[in-house]
């Protein structure tokens, strides 16, 4: 029996390449409104989805990378087309490599944004700080409203300012607690680092210079273990790419996925 039934998840554009987005534990796939905006104008559909327990979603008793991948499956099966791209940032990252080793033969490229292969990618005390800064504040009685926008502005790069990342913390605001204290479990659980060498399609991996969540020599890492990996380094960015410079992020990506597709044809 499946344990997620298909996700809430919304459709933009007409194309018969699909590019599904896939958020990270501090999100929804509301946030990801001007990226899809940007993405449609290249000429792609557009399917973001929310993850177990996010926007209007009820909060289910356990979540896991791999089953969290299980219900993406699904909404592949429901909503695909000729190509289809999976791009998770973060988690969702997580989650996509997991759905492309499940069907590759569905998936024709992949975009991982800010990610790792696995939670064990930085040594004991890279991931007691990471459970500390995160789920800490909630033990302690705070909501997501009250610590998160703060902290996630240092996650960013000095000085980034635009609409799309005011959009994302207005957003991860009204996140619920028990959600996200669920997800970054799920994230601590996931340790399938012989993911990447199955992973046959073309991948890009694209990376903040100044992301301590997931250290572009990690992403660098993790490129080279695939196949026909690429990695991409934003100089001066942190966790939020396609927010903090949109314009090179985009680029960057279209341009990959000109590449990829081309030879999926």
């Amino acid at each position: 029996m499946r344990a997620y039934r298909l996700p809430d998840y919304m459709v933009s554009g007409e194309s018969d390449t699909t590019l599904y987005l896939l958020h990270g534990a501090y999100g929804s796939k509301e946030y990801f409104r001007f990226t899809i905006e940007r993405f449609v104008a290249q000429g792609f559909r557009v399917v973001a989805c929310d993850a177990p327990g996010y926007g209007i979603s009820e909060v289910p008793g356990s979540v896991t990378i791999p089953g969290m991948a299980e219900m993406v499956n699904r909404l592949i099966d429901a909503t695909s087309t000729r190509h289809n791209v999976l791009l998770g940032h973060s988690m969702g990252g997580m989650v996509a490599q997991k759905v492309a080793d499940q069907q590759p033969e569905r998936i024709q490229a992949l975009v991982l944004s800010a990610t790792a292969h696995t939670f064990n990618h930085s040594g004991q005390k890279w991931q007691e700080d990471f459970m500390r800064t995160r789920v800490a504040p909630l033990t302690q009685g705070q909501s997501i409203a009250d610590y998160a926008p703060a902290l996630l502005r240092t996650m960013m790069g000095p000085g980034a300012s635009d609409p799309a990342l005011d959009h994302a913390l207005y957003n991860i605001r009204m996140m619920k607690g028990a959600t996200f204290q669920k997800a970054i479990q799920a994230i601590a659980q996931y340790l399938e680092d012989d993911v990447p060498a199955r992973l046959q399609m073309p991948v890009l991996c694209i990376a903040g210079e100044l992301d301590l969540t997931c250290p572009a020599s990690v992403m660098k890492q993790m490129s080279q273990m695939m196949p026909r990996g690429e990695f991409h380094e934003m100089k001066g960015v942190g966790h939020y790419g396609w927010g903090e410079r949109h314009e090179e992020y985009h680029r960057v990506v279209h341009d990959f996925l000109d590449r990829a597709l081309a030879s999926a044809s």
